[in-house]
């Protein structure tokens, strides 16, 4: 599920800060501030679509990302991937190699760097 750009900011802020009150996400804002109210509803529909969770204590909510930012940008990643590069990888790494107009040495340097992760996610398995 894609989130707007508010919904982005507080889930930023709340990833950062892995659990926080309306008034400690509104604190991590750069001024000038959203409005209290504004978060607060940011927040609201968070939990509505699944994002958020809460701790109540009395009257006072104490919310936390109920999905990672690993797990998010994973999603958000591939489904760029699958709606404007027909869900090619190759395409899409070409594409921002054009982009950032990569040189050859750091083309291979992110190959280098790519077999090493995939070692690193076998050794693991």
């Amino acid at each position: 599920m894609q989130l707007t750009k508010a919904e982005e900011q507080v889930m930023q802020i709340l990833w950062e800060m892995e659990e926080g009150l309306v008034k400690d996400i509104r604190d991590q804002f750069q001024d000038p501030k959203p409005a209290r109210n504004t978060v607060s509803t940011v927040v609201r529909v968070l939990e509505k679509k699944g994002f958020i969770g809460h701790k109540a204590y009395s009257n006072v909510h104490s919310y936390f990302p109920l999905v990672s930012k690993n797990e998010y940008s994973k999603k958000q990643l591939f489904g760029l991937m699958e709606s404007y590069f027909d869900n090619s990888f190759p395409a899409l790494t070409s594409f921002f190699a054009r982009e950032k107009d990569l040189s050859v040495k750091e083309l291979d340097r992110l190959l280098d760097e790519t077999r090493k992760e995939l070692k690193r996610n076998k050794k693991r398995k």
